[in-house]
């Protein structure tokens, strides 16, 4: 406790009681509602399973027949769900995806729908259980493993960004109302737990990263905006980067972060209402399609 009393009381204000309080928000926040897979792909698909840091990792395999009966390995889109959420509630990105051809791989990230629990699940988890997906994807052969889509929601996206960092093989990235910053991340699980912003969205990120073992220099690293700034200027993978204005537990404002450093970077803003509905904007389907197409062509 007493590293934790350091960690909140640089103002000479939370100790004893206080710090505990502190502590036990934290531990709230950086737990995700379990969601239950409530259906299953109405499309040909088989379980999946591997293992992400020694914990298991539970996914579904919609693996797409070729028109001419062939074998030949093919694109998938790899589909990463946000916080709190799990893979039957993204099957709104799967099945259209699907039906354009491509292979789909989804899955349940540590804590959250089938897969295993995680003591303190953050952004970086996330990037370390979309690149055990992405391994586990090449060694299938139905898999061309130089034509991997990613499409991630929220923290799925921000962990696919931190992917890019390290040099995961993602040919072409979508991301939908991706948080940026950690404040804001923390801010959004307060808001929907009814908890006050005040002063917990200031103290309770540096508590979690304390909890979780995070370094200062992982910290500064794990930086979306320089990320992708950083990936543009040296052409590798083409990111498209969607957000909804009426987004109102992440706002477009993240986005808007990204382009002030890079506003050449290939985005989409979208007037669905909610977080989790820019699918249904009518210029969504056309923009990410297009990408895709461009993006996971056979070279």
């Amino acid at each position: 406790m007493s590293a934790l009393i350091w960690v909140v009381g640089g103002a000479g204000i939370f100790t004893g009681s206080s710090a505990a309080a502190l502590y036990g928000f934290t531990v709230k926040a950086q737990r995700p509602r379990l969601v239950p897979n409530d259906n299953v792909p109405p499309v040909p698909y088989e379980e999946a399973e591997w293992h992400s840091e020694g914990k298991k990792v539970k996914g579904w395999f919609l693996v797409h027949s070729h028109p001419d009966g062939g074998s030949d390995p093919g694109p998938v889109v790899v589909i990463a769900h946000g916080w709190g959420s799990n893979r039957s509630r993204v099957l709104r990105y799967a099945l259209p995806l699907y039906e354009e051809g491509y292979s789909i791989l989804m899955y349940d990230a540590r804590s959250h729908g089938e897969s295993d629990y995680y003591r303190t699940p953050t952004g970086l988890q996330f990037r370390d259980d979309l690149m055990a997906a992405i391994e586990w994807l090449r060694q299938r052969p139905e898999t061309d493993p130089t034509r991997i889509g990613v499409v991630g929601h929220s923290l799925g996206g921000f962990g696919a960004v931190l992917a890019l960092d390290v040099g995961a093989p993602i040919a072409a990235l979508v991301t939908d109302s991706m948080p940026v910053r950690l404040s804001t991340m923390i801010g959004a699980e307060l808001k929907r737990r009814k908890l006050p912003q005040f002063p917990l969205a200031r103290i309770i990120p540096k508590i979690m990263v304390w909890r979780s073992g995070i370094s200062q220099s992982m910290l500064r690293r794990a930086n979306p905006v320089r990320i992708l700034h950083d990936n543009t200027r040296n052409r590798k993978t083409p990111v498209l980067l969607v957000h909804s204005r009426n987004d109102r537990f992440i706002p477009a404002s993240e986005l808007k972060l990204i382009l002030a450093r890079t506003p050449e970077l290939p985005h989409l803003f979208v007037d669905a209402e909610g977080h989790s509905a820019s699918d249904r904007d009518p210029a969504f389907w056309p923009a990410v399609t297009a990408f895709f197409q461009h993006s996971l062509q056979k070279k």
